[in-house]
């Protein structure tokens, strides 16, 4: 039957729906806050504690520093310093020793030595000297 000339068709007809949106004013919210005070009483509790601090001289010497040390309501705080002592000590470096022995000896020394003799003559006088080579004194 599709193909008889006297058959009349209807062309098939789709139909498509779309959906669109748009902004209308409609109603407004509006949000506040407020703050409201209320004064009221309430308890506390509290508490002074008073400090004496005290300075004590100790002037000892120690190996290390102490720790910090509490004893009931006392806090002992060490306060330290470092002092350079510096001392002079004699060290006996070296001994010289110095041994004196003493001896005698005899030993030929070339010198020259001079030497006055005295001759003493006597003469008579009734001779008279013939002759003056040395030295010669009239007593």
């Amino acid at each position: 039957m599709p193909d008889d000339p006297d058959t009349q068709s209807i062309p098939i007809i789709a139909e498509t729906a779309s959906i669109f949106t748009r902004k209308v004013a409609g109603d407004r919210v509006t949000v506040s806050t407020r703050t409201e005070e209320i004064d009221s009483i309430l308890p506390a509790d509290l508490s002074s504690v008073a400090v004496d601090v005290t300075r004590v001289p100790v002037n000892r010497k120690i190996d290390r520093v102490p720790d910090v040390v509490t004893e009931g309501d006392l806090t002992i705080i060490p306060v330290v310093e470092e002092r350079l002592v510096v001392t002079r000590e004699l060290y006996l470096r070296e001994e010289i020793h110095v041994r004196r022995t003493e001896r005698t000896e005899t030993v030929d020394v070339a010198a020259t030595i001079r030497r006055q003799t005295v001759q003493i003559d006597r003469i008579p006088a009734d001779l008279t000297p013939t002759s003056n080579k040395d030295d010669h004194h009239d007593l």
